[in-house]
C-alpha cells in the first residue's frame, strides 16, 4: 500500500509553501517555571521531512493538534513550548497554533480546512498517528493542492503491513493495556496472522476469566467474554498464568511500599486486584519471544509507571531489545517503557502511531491513507 501513496520527491518546491501535518501531540512537563517537551520523540521524527524541504528551497509550515481543548482556545494546550523544542532541533519551520482550538477540526469542517492550505501550494501528511482520524487537517487538504505522504508516514505504513503479508516466522505479537475493548479486533486480527499472540495488561483479566479463572477486582468487561473464549480457542492466544497485584485495601498508586506487592497464582482472590504478569508468565513469555524471528508489541503488560508492577513490562522490554528478530514497537505507552528503560535504539522499528497501528493492522488502511490516494481526483 506504501507505494500507491504519493510523495514530495518529485516536487519543485523552491519558492513554494508547504504545509505539513504532523502529531506533535508530545508530553509536556514544567521546568523553571514554564512548561517543556517532555518526550521530542515525534518530533525529532518529522526532522529529516523538514530538512529535506527547506534544503530544497521550501517555506515549511507545520501543523499539529495537541490535547484535547474540546474546539476552544485553551491556554494549557497552546503550542508555544512543542514550538520552542521544534525551533530548537529545526529553525525555519513555522508552527501554527493547536489546530483543535478550532471545532472545524474534528468535524471535518472544509472551510477550516480550506483555511489551512490558504496560500499553501503542496502539502504533505506525515501525521501517521493522526492518520486514522477524519479531521479537516487530515482529509480536505488532499482535495485542493498537491500532496503527497512524507517518509516518516510510509515507512510507518509499510513496516506494519509488510509484517503482516510476508513476516520471517515464527511471528510472535505481544499486546498490552488496559481495556480489553480497545484492542480486541487487533487480537482477532493478529491471532490469524501471527504463530503466537502474548496477551498482558488490564485486558488480559477478561481472557483469564473467560477461562474461569478467578480474577477478584480486577479490571474486566463481561461484554467481551465470548469473544475472548473463541480466540483462546484457536490456540494461539497466550495469557498470564499468574499475576503480581495488591491485597485487598492496599492502595493503588506510587505511595505503596515495595513490599505491599503480592504474587498470586492462577487465580486472584476475592477484593484483591491484579496489576502485572508474575514472574512465571515472565519466564514463559520470554522464552517465546526469544525463540521468535519476528515481533510485534503494543501495549505494557503491566502498570509499569507504579514501580511495583515494572518487572513484567521491564522484562518484555529486555527481551524485545536484545532479539535478533525484526522487532516493531508501536504505542505511546510501549515507546514509553522502551525510552523508561534505555532500549529505544535496540529494536528495529518504533512506530509513532498508536491509534492509527492498532486500526492499520485491523483494518488495512485508514481515513487519512485513502485521502491522499485520493485527492485532487488522481
Amino acid at each position: 500500500m506504501s507505494e500507491s501513496l504519493p510523495t514530495p520527491d518529485g516536487w519543485d518546491v523552491r519558492g513554494r509553501r508547504v504545509l505539513v501535518r504532523v502529531d506533535f501531540n508530545v508530553p509536556v512537563v514544567e521546568m523553571d517555571g514554564r512548561l517543556e517537551v517532555g518526550d521530542d520523540f515525534r518530533i525529532r521524527a518529522a526532522l529529516p521531512l523538514f530538512t529535506s524541504l527547506l534544503e530544497r528551497g521550501a517555506s515549511v509550515v507545520a501543523c499539529t493538534h495537541f490535547g484535547r481543548p474540546k474546539g476552544r482556545v485553551d491556554e494549557r494546550y497552546g503550542v508555544e513550548p512543542i514550538r520552542r523544542r521544534l525551533d530548537a532541533l529545526c529553525p525555519g519551520v513555522e508552527l501554527l497554533e493547536n489546530l483543535r482550538f478550532d471545532p472545524g477540526e474534528e468535524l471535518n469542517d472544509p472551510a477550516f480546512g480550506a483555511s489551512l492550505v490558504d496560500g499553501v501550494d503542496f502539502y504533505v501528511n506525515e501525521a501517521f498517528g493522526a492518520s486514522h482520524r477524519a479531521h479537516a487537517s487530515i482529509m480536505v487538504p488532499p482535495t485542493l493542492v498537491p500532496s503527497a505522504a512524507g517518509p516518516n508516514l510510509r515507512r510507518e505504513v509499510a513496516f506494519l503491513l509488510d509484517l503482516l503479508d510476508a513476516p520471517d516466522r515464527p511471528f510472535v505479537a505481544i499486546v498490552g493495556g488496559a481495556k480489553v475493548a480497545d484492542k480486541l479486533g487487533f487480537v482477532k486480527v493478529l491471532a490469524a496472522k501471527a504463530d503466537v499472540v502474548l496477551v498482558g495488561g488490564g485486558m488480559a483479566y477478561t481472557f483469564e476469566a473467560a477461562q474461569g479463572r478467578g480474577i477478584g477486582s480486577s479490571l474486566f468487561d463481561a461484554s467481551y467474554l465470548e469473544e475472548c473464549a473463541t480466540l483462546l480457542a484457536t490456540g494461539k492466544v497466550r495469557i498470564p498464568v499468574d499475576t503480581r497485584g495488591l491485597a485487598d485495601g492496599v492502595p493503588v498508586g506510587r505511595g505503596g511500599g515495595a513490599d505491599s506487592a503480592v504474587d498470586f497464582g492462577a487465580e486472584v482472590p476475592d477484593g484483591c486486584e491484579g496489576f502485572d504478569i508474575g514472574p512465571q508468565s515472565v519466564a514463559q513469555f520470554t522464552e517465546v519471544i526469544a525463540n521468535a524471528h519476528t515481533i510485534l508489541w503494543n501495549g505494557p503488560v503491566g502498570m509499569f509507571e507504579d514501580p511495583r508492577f515494572r518487572d513484567g513490562t521491564a522484562a518484555i522490554a529486555q527481551a524485545v531489545a536484545t532479539s535478533p528478530a525484526l522487532s516493531v514497537v508501536g504505542g505511546g505507552d510501549s515507546v514509553a517503557a522502551l525510552q523508561e528503560f534505555g532500549l529505544e535504539s535496540r529494536v528495529s522499528f518504533v512506530s509513532t502511531g498508536g491509534g492509527a497501528s492498532l486500526e492499520l493492522v485491523e483494518f488495512g488502511d485508514l481515513p487519512g491513507l485513502r485521502a491522499l490516494r485520493t485527492g485532487m481526483s488522481r
